[in-house]
């Protein structure tokens, strides 16, 4: 009977463990493990854009990629894991239940937006953190057109100051008046808890911020909470209210609850500890990668964040890694040492810095035309290629964006 090495989720760090998994049993010629990937869609939803206003390229397809190669898809929603019994139970498409086991499983379910228990947000926050929400968002921008004309209508609230938020609020002034015509007097205003704009993403970036916001016309709020959302707007914990159609939240992002169902040491966030190899620590058979692996990418103690550049590294590594233990192998430990940002300013630009204390290296419309380097060629799937795939799989490969 083949053994069975399974991965949930299809994401970056899903993708790229799948690939690395194929790629090692392709160099020992086995064919008695099989790779197979659990997950809703067999897409690349690629969340880094979804700040953007056209989301029709911010989906690949991966059927060709996995045909190519070799993995076998199967379409559904991952509901319990079963540690115990090397088993994951799964809902269908159609709502069934069903199973998979598994010799290795590979946990790469990603993570989602945190929405504190906070009166409104569900009902009345938008968000970016998913294809669906972003395409709510979208929506409910465009029918900004048919309200009459108010500072509420021409308002967008963004609360939080982190990497998504500055994207999402620096972008919104060009979103708005695309929709509300060029005369609009609109208002984007970010809220956040920081003493100073943009200090959440440090010092050496933060005057970049400050310029672009000031140029694009962004304000900031600074050091008071929302404490509620509303379909007129939010108040403010400092008694402040702010009228606004339009509310986004951006505050934070949590591992999948996924993570909960095993044993383990877990951070803030959420995310499991593992081992150099991304083996979750305590267990023998799962490893957990992306969003749900807390990992240490160097020997300095800094530790992967949740975004792409490391989700994409990390996988590439817990995919080798899962089928080195099932071939009795050696691994290769997951290192990134090497940092990069590349935080998009809108129409004023973006910001391209080096290393974690984000040394900045290029601003504007340099910076721009790496972003969209980066956001339109270099976290985009491989060719659907055998060859070209599983070389692109190399864990030893380093990832600069």
């Amino acid at each position: 009977m083949k053994q069975r090495i399974l991965i949930i989720g299809a994401g970056f760090a899903g993708m790229w463990s799948a690939l690395s998994a194929i790629r090692l049993l392709d160099q020992h010629q086995r064919l008695d493990v099989s790779v197979t990937l659990l997950a809703p869609q067999a897409e690349l939803r690629v969340r880094p854009r979804f700040y953007e206003t056209d989301l029709t390229t911010t989906v690949a397809p991966l059927g060709p990629l996995f045909d190519a190669v070799g993995v076998n898809f199967v379409q559904g929603c991952a509901t319990r894991i079963d540690a115990a019994g090397k088993r994951v139970i799964y809902r269908e498409t159609g709502g069934a239940q069903a199973e998979l086991s598994y010799d290795r499983l590979i946990l790469a379910s990603g993570s989602q937006v945190a929405r504190p228990p906070l009166a409104g947000i569900d009902r009345f926050a938008f968000d970016v953190d998913s294809f669906e929400s972003a395409q709510k968002l979208e929506a409910h921008l465009q029918s900004l057109r048919d309200k009459p004309a108010s500072q509420a209508r021409n308002t967008v609230v963004v609360v939080g100051g982190g990497f998504t938020g500055i994207e999402t609020a620096t972008e919104m002034p060009a979103r708005l008046r695309a929709i509300l015509g060029d005369e609009a007097d609109v208002r984007v205003i970010v809220v956040d808890m920081g003493k100073q704009v943009g200090s959440a993403m440090g010092e050496q970036i933060a005057s970049v911020i400050a310029e672009a916001s000031d140029t694009l016309g962004v304000t900031w709020k600074l050091g008071s909470p929302v404490s509620m959302v509303d379909e007129q707007g939010v108040q403010l914990d400092d008694g402040e209210r702010i009228e606004a159609s339009t509310v986004v939240w951006t505050v934070g992002v949590k591992a999948s609850p996924l993570t909960q169902q095993i044993d383990g040491e877990r951070d803030a966030f959420g995310r499991l500890h593992v081992d150099r190899n991304l083996k979750v620590l305590g267990q023998d058979s799962i490893y957990a990668t992306g969003d749900t692996a807390y990992a240490a990418v160097d020997e300095l103690g800094n530790h992967a964040l949740m975004t792409c550049q490391h989700a994409i590294a990390l996988g590439r590594s817990s995919g080798n890694n899962a089928a080195a233990d099932l071939l009795g192998v050696e691994a290769i430990p997951y290192s990134q040492p090497k940092y990069v940002t590349c935080l998009d300013l809108g129409a004023w630009g973006a910001v391209f810095t080096e290393g974690w204390e984000r040394k900045v290296l290029l601003t504007g419309q340099e910076g721009k035309a790496i972003k969209t380097e980066i956001n339109t060629k270099w976290i985009y799937p491989p060719e659907a290629k055998r060859d070209v795939a599983l070389a692109a799989a190399d864990p030893l490969i380093p990832v600069v964006a």
